[in-house]
């Protein structure tokens, strides 16, 4: 049995899922809210962090690590290809996601609009929020500017750094916050990815108490 911990709000666990998804991996889900996380999270991986998988006995904690992983397991459908020089271009934008867009992005706007609601139960800070979306509109004009000469993020096929890209930018979509009519390169790639069907049950995902944009789930905006 495959289970992954995972919360619908976190966008490294919905990268998992999609690559899982798209490795035609059998795996169940269970959820922890990572505002408050049980103890038996911490015995799993004492970073406190989602998602974790767990396989025949075996844990493995961090995104980056279960990516691998999953990699080297399931290499008929690799996410990571091409030469060493692309190879590097899809981790590059892995970690431009998971690293320079979950800092300036996600953290200043999900953590004050979900985080802190359910946390605290207090409202957000509009200085913050400010702040997160106007660096989103600096990662959607690049995202924009690498579509303009590439059919996917990191060459002519879909990688893990789209996936990658796609699970953050679902979650602010989530909370309708891309404006994706300013990107049209970017919605167009978007609606390519989320149209996959290892999209198909994140995109079904609910976070409790807030209603999702209208055109969340719907493949064409």
């Amino acid at each position: 049995m495959v289970l992954l911990i995972h919360h619908p709000v976190s966008p490294q666990a919905r990268k998992v899922r999609a690559v899982m998804s798209e490795k035609k991996m059998l795996f169940i889900l269970r959820e922890e809210e990572p505002w408050k996380l049980s103890d038996d999270v911490y015995k799993l991986n004492p970073a406190g962090e989602l998602p974790i998988f767990l396989s025949d006995g075996q844990v493995i904690c961090g995104n980056y690590a279960i990516c691998e992983y999953l990699e080297e397991i399931s290499p008929e459908t690799s996410l990571i290809t091409g030469d060493a020089r692309q190879k590097a271009e899809i981790r590059r934008l892995c970690e431009w996601f998971d690293d320079k867009f979950y800092r300036e992005v996600y953290r200043n706007v999900v953590m004050e609009k979900v985080h802190k609601r359910f946390a605290h139960g207090s409202a957000p800070d509009s200085r913050i929020l400010k702040i997160g979306l106007n660096n989103l509109n600096f990662h959607m004009e690049y995202l924009d500017w690498l579509l303009e000469r590439r059919k996917y993020l990191a060459g002519d096929e879909l990688s893990l750094a789209d996936l990658a890209a796609a699970a953050h930018l679902s979650v602010i979509d989530y909370l309708g916050d891309v404006p994706w009519d300013v990107f049209r390169n970017a919605k167009l790639w978007y609606s390519k990815v989320k149209s996959r069907p290892c999209f198909k049950d994140i995109l079904k995902d609910n976070i409790r108490g807030i209603l999702p944009a209208r055109h969340y789930a719907n493949l064409d905006f």
